[in-house]
């Protein structure tokens, strides 16, 4: 499941306040209520009271009739999806004990409300007084009951990136021994003398250390043969292989990082 949560105040819930208020008689029933439409702002829709399901229920963004009945437990089932919800909501010395589950999948998550904390029990039937602290309110649900069980919108975001990345990206993955289609990022451009070029690719038979040579500039040697002449097909694809022998067809040539040591041309030395 996947939610987006907004800390803006919810539309709706004003019309919502006023259709239930004449079973609105204690300051938990505005607590649930604040509850219930928090739930319906996040995409679920109400099945009904009590944990058993009833014959062909619809959901519904309304509180269930009879939802208020009972003043110390509240159980509410909700729908998003093929996905259902479980909330009971317990009153316990002046605070409310609402756990939220998930039936698939056994998710639980819960948080502690004190009640007067967030609301004016002395304008119940007054919808624009009767709620105090509301962004805190919403704070505590969203991070300790909604999140746990549906995901901030920050990790769905991450992990559908993860099912989009190419099979390429994988470090884990063995490349392929196929020739590539195109010439890798790195590749010197058409007439550049690749300058340091030996340095950063030890094996790529090319020339031009950190020093330049005028005579071999822009020249490549012939890259080593790390199969030491074994027929194609010899070694499996994407076997570790440890190359024998002498590499390559001749020894390449002096290396232009190599100068002469002093007095090399002493004949007594």
């Amino acid at each position: 499941m996947s939610a987006v949560y907004t800390n803006m105040a919810s539309p709706g819930l004003e019309l919502l306040y006023e259709l239930v208020s004449a079973e609105i008689t204690r300051p938990q029933d505005s607590l649930v209520c604040f509850i219930h439409w928090e739930l319906i702002s996040h995409g679920l829709q109400c099945l009904g009271i009590g944990e058993q399901a009833a014959a062909q229920e619809t959901g519904t963004e309304r509180l269930p009739a009879g939802w208020a009945n009972n003043k110390e437990l509240y159980t509410l089932r909700y729908r998003q999806g093929t996905a259902q919800i479980l909330l009971k909501a317990l009153t316990v010395d002046g605070t409310l004990i609402v756990n939220a589950m998930e039936l698939q999948s056994d998710k639980v998550s819960d948080v502690t409300l004190t009640i007067e904390e967030f609301i004016d029990s002395t304008h119940l039937q007054q919808y624009h007084s009767v709620y105090k602290k509301r962004e805190e309110l919403k704070r505590q649900l969203n991070t300790k009951l909604f999140s746990p069980l549906f995901g901030s919108k920050k990790e769905n975001v991450r992990t559908e990136r993860l099912r989009e990345r190419p099979a390429e990206d994988d470090p884990l993955r063995i490349p392929s021994r196929a020739p590539p289609s195109h010439h890798p990022p790195w590749t010197d451009p058409p007439g550049h003398i690749p300058y340091g070029a030996a340095d950063l690719d030890p094996l790529g038979g090319r020339s031009g250390g950190m020093i330049m040579d005028p005579f071999h500039a822009g020249r490549t040697r012939p890259r080593p043969d790390p199969l030491g002449g074994l027929p194609p097909g010899a070694v499996p694809p994407g076997a570790r292989f440890d190359p024998f022998g002498p590499v390559g067809s001749r020894r390449p040539g002096p290396d232009p990082d190599h100068l002469p040591p002093p007095g090399y041309d002493d004949m007594f030395m």
